[in-house]
């Protein structure tokens, strides 16, 4: 795959990743906090894959995708250290949401995770831009 298209790649992942964001915005003002963790995780997943496209990978297991990007990335220091807490918190909030029948998700946990994923998604903006 060309330049070009790589670029045309992590630009439609990453409006899918902006997309799962607002979505978990939105969830968060109707009181949907384990579904906007959901949609949380899935941004910062999408946004992990919109970069990922510049090297022409792509997997099936989110497992892949967040060791992929944690190593090409983030220990290279390309990104910020944080963003590596970022992927670990939204991870774990998205699986107590989705398989945990008494999970407890608070309105201030998904809010302080929404501004950290807002800011992962600047980043990888930032980054697409840039190539």
């Amino acid at each position: 795959m060309e330049l070009p298209e790589k670029r045309a790649l992590s630009k439609v992942r990453f409006e899918h990743a902006q997309e799962c964001l607002d979505a978990a915005k939105n969830l968060v003002e109707s009181g949907q906090y384990k579904s906007a963790a959901n949609r949380l995780y899935y941004s910062v997943f999408h946004a992990m894959r919109a970069v990922l496209a510049f090297d022409g990978i792509d997997m099936k297991h989110h497992s892949g995708i967040i060791s992929e990007f944690r190593k090409r990335y983030i220990k290279t220091s390309v990104f910020d250290k944080t963003l590596s807490d970022t992927i670990s918190v939204a991870y774990d909030m998205r699986t107590g949401s989705d398989y945990d029948d008494h999970y407890i998700i608070s309105k201030n946990e998904v809010h302080d995770l929404i501004v950290d994923v807002d800011a992962f998604l600047k980043q990888v903006k930032t980054f697409i831009d840039e190539r």
